[in-house]
């Protein structure tokens, strides 16, 4: 055995022939093994976990024998790490941020499809937050920077998941839940609304943010279905 480049145990196998013709693509690079069993489309979303481990090709695309094991080989996991330390008013509102997005995420998933359940959910790309309010005049001679009212906020937060439905194969999505709550400066009065969308990158899920912040409770607001109170 030995230690690879980034710093992991390496082990010496004997590659397996039908690998030289993606090798032969890759000089100079690695080719990753994928479980089947946790992935069934290797060119989607593949979670760390799914990935057994890589082979080493050398520089003229021949397979060196060099094979690095994954130590976290293994059934994916939930991972909402990018929610975790989120300094932002929607955090302390409301509270386990992870556990409202998931059950926002499988609420979705079971109103398009009864009995869905997901496997695992990771957060991909760091959550985008926005907030609304109304300028508060200061009074005169008062010299501290100017206050405002919180009137709405909202979020963007990029996943991955696995989810079953009934007599259905296990499927890999990916996309942006978006949530918005408006009204925050009248207490008993708040709305909020949801939104999940699949193959949406963060930067267009960021661009509909802004939009929706300001359309929610309004005239403008479309007509997919009705916000929350």
């Amino acid at each position: 055995m030995g230690e690879s480049k980034s710093g992991s145990r390496s082990e010496w196998r004997t590659p397996p022939p039908h690998l030289a013709e993606a090798a032969a693509a890759q000089p100079g690079g690695w080719i990753y093994e994928i479980s089947t069993e946790y992935v069934d489309d290797p060119d989607g979303y593949v979670p760390v976990e799914a990935v057994a481990g890589g082979w080493a090709v050398g520089d003229d695309g021949v397979l060196t024998g060099e094979y690095e094991p994954n130590p976290r080989f293994g059934p994916p996991q939930d991972d909402f790490a990018k929610l975790s330390e989120v300094d932002h008013f929607l955090a302390w509102m409301l509270g386990d941020l992870p556990g409202v997005v998931r059950d926002g995420v499988t609420d979705a998933l079971v109103e398009q499809v009864p009995g869905s359940t997901v496997d695992w959910m990771k957060v991909t790309h760091d959550p985008v937050f926005l907030s609304g309010g109304i300028p508060q005049p200061a009074e005169d001679g008062d010299e501290s920077p100017q206050t405002m009212t919180l009137v709405r906020a909202g979020m963007a937060v990029p996943f991955a998941l696995a989810v079953r439905a009934p007599e259905r194969r296990r499927e890999i999505l990916w996309g942006v839940y978006s949530w918005v709550a408006v009204n925050l400066h009248r207490p008993g009065e708040h709305r909020h609304r949801s939104w999940f969308d699949v193959h949406t990158s963060p930067e267009r899920a960021a661009e509909l943010l802004k939009k929706r912040l300001y359309e929610v409770g309004t005239p403008a607001e479309d007509a997919n279905g009705p916000y929350r109170q």
